[in-house]
């Protein structure tokens, strides 16, 4: 069992940096909840969003089984420039104005409160606002099938079933903190501004977690010459 503080590891790194974005979008869901857009829509459709990308990952990480670990690892590159990208956008970002931040304030201090009403989860699933959700999901989560595929095939089972479960926590983490935000809006604000400075560097780690795992960092060192 002396795998499995490692992938505790890798798999809290994983869901830290591929899911914290997603309070940000959740928050403003949650900001726009109405009688009819309700709490259940947001937290079912994130649970399908992100349940399609973990099937599209399992999907290419089984029809790269035929290909070498070591060269599916190498797609370990991937999170390395994602987080560089990233953290050149961040320090390239401009700055807010006090107006802006003026205007941020009101937007979360705007953000109206939740009516009671309790809908099924049959009637949530027949309605069309969930997979509104579910696709902002996807489509704010697609980058992340260059992590998880490869993390995926470096890693065997039951330890991918370890690292999904720990991304499924993050994921009900992140619901649960985008609900409450929304009646904190200073906290809100202070962890958009300041979270994407911290984790790039967690998505470059788990890159060369990826190359390290599936010696894929052999095929990378003539390169180096």
């Amino acid at each position: 069992m002396d795998w499995l503080p490692a992938t505790f590891q890798i798999a809290f790194g994983a869901g830290l940096a591929s899911t914290f974005d997603d309070n940000i979008y959740l928050t403003g869901f949650f900001g726009e909840v109405n009688r009819t857009f309700r709490p259940k829509h947001i937290i079912v459709g994130e649970i399908l969003g992100f349940s399609v990308l973990i099937l599209i990952s399992l999907i290419g990480c089984a029809l790269g089984l035929v290909i070498p670990s070591k060269y599916i690892g190498l797609l370990g590159v991937l999170p390395i420039l994602i987080g560089i990208k990233n953290l050149q956008e961040h320090i390239n970002s401009p700055k807010e104005s006090d107006q802006d931040k003026k205007r941020s304030r009101r937007k979360f201090a705007e953000l109206k409160g939740f009516e009671s009403r309790q809908l099924s989860l049959a009637e949530v699933l027949r309605d069309g606002q969930t997979y509104n959700v579910s696709l902002v999901t996807i489509s704010n989560g697609g980058n992340n099938l260059s992590i998880y595929i490869p993390l995926f095939a470096s890693l065997g089972f039951p330890r991918v079933g370890i690292v999904i479960a720990v991304m499924y926590a993050f994921i009900g983490t992140w619901l649960f903190l985008a609900f409450h935000l929304t009646r904190m809006p200073g906290i809100a604000l202070v962890l958009n501004r300041y979270a994407g400075l911290f984790f790039p560097f967690v998505l470059m780690w788990l890159g060369f977690r990826i190359l390290s795992d599936t010696q894929a960092l052999s095929l990378l060192a003539p390169l180096s010459h």
